[in-house]
Order: structure tokens, then C-alpha cells, then sequence
């Protein structure tokens, strides 16, 4: 069954516009149709001291399941050179699965939808502006609405 899905992208290291880049190339290539991006926003790290994030959020059809997405996107950010040393530490890409339909998922690897996207501001900020009506599932809230509800919390972002 073909589902529209919501990835959040993000690198911190090295050639940050680049990871992005070839993370799009590499996922319209082989993992979703009909892809459409937000545009890249440049926001302050989450954790251990590190440099700042370009992050993105994409859209676009699938037609596999979710543990098959969560595969396909680990070895997206693997063939990128991603390694998992340091929880929430810097990275060169990261691909987080924010939507998958309606679905709702709850497993040791993976939940849909991500549990946290309400708190993340370099989430919300870019896909709000990709589609701000957009009807988060299980928060029965849109995105603009719950980016609206964090913007007295965050430190001043710089869009690039």
C-alpha cells in the first residue's frame, strides 16, 4: 500500500549542504516518489556541545513497510558515513522517520510517530514550512500549531 511519509534530515560535520544533497539523491532515488522538500534551516544542537545543524524536512510516497523504511534510511546515513558513537552527539546525516501515514508504531527499534517532534524545534521549523496544516497523528495538533507552542522556548534560529 503506498503511504505518504515525513523524513527529518540533519548533519552537523563535515560538508553539511553536501550530506543533505546526496541524502535527497540517494532517498528520490531508491526510497520515496513523488519526494517534495522543505527548504534547509540552520538551528542550534540538542546535547553534548557541538557544531550547528543544517535540517530539512522531505515528503513523499512509499510503498513498502515501516521496518523496511527504518532499514533503507540506516544505510542511506551508513553509505554517508554516519556513526553511532554518542547519543545525540554530531553526525554527518540523520534521517529520522516522522510520519508513516496514519500509522502508529511502537516497537524496541522504532515509533511512529517520532515520539519527540512536538519538543524539536529543527523539525518543526522546516516542516511547517513544507506543509503547516499538516495534522500530526496522535497529537491532534497541525504542525504550525505546535511549532507556535515552542516558539517562546527556542534560541533564535538563523535560516540559510
Amino acid at each position: 500500500m503506498l503511504r505518504e511519509v515525513r523524513l527529518a534530515l540533519g548533519s552537523n560535520l563535515g560538508d553539511r549542504e553536501m550530506h543533505l544533497e546526496s541524502a535527497r539523491g540517494l532517498i528520490g532515488d531508491s526510497i520515496l516518489t513523488s519526494m517534495q522538500c522543505s527548504a534547509i534551516h540552520q538551528t542550534e544542537p540538542v546535547g553534548p556541545p557541538q557544531g550547528r545543524y543544517l535540517n530539512q524536512v522531505i515528503r513523499g510516497n512509499y510503498d513498502q513497510e515501516p521496518l523496511s523504511l527504518l532499514q533503507q534510511c540506516q544505510a542511506i546515513e551508513h553509505a554517508l558515513g554516519r556513526k553511532r558513537t554518542q547519543r545525540w552527539g554530531p553526525r554527518t546525516i540523520d534521517i529520522d522517520i516522522l510520519t508513516f501515514g496514519q500509522l502508529q508504531w511502537q516497537d524496541e527499534s522504532l515509533t511512529i510517530p517520532h515520539p519527540r517532534i512536538e519538543e524539536r524545534y529543527f523539525v518543526l521549523a522546516p516542516w511547517a514550512q513544507l506543509e503547516p496544516e499538516f495534522e500530526v497523528p496522535t497529537l491532534a495538533r497541525t504542525v504550525q500549531q505546535l511549532l507556535d507552542r515552542l516558539q517562546d522556548r527556542i534560541p533564535e534560529e538563523t535560516g540559510s
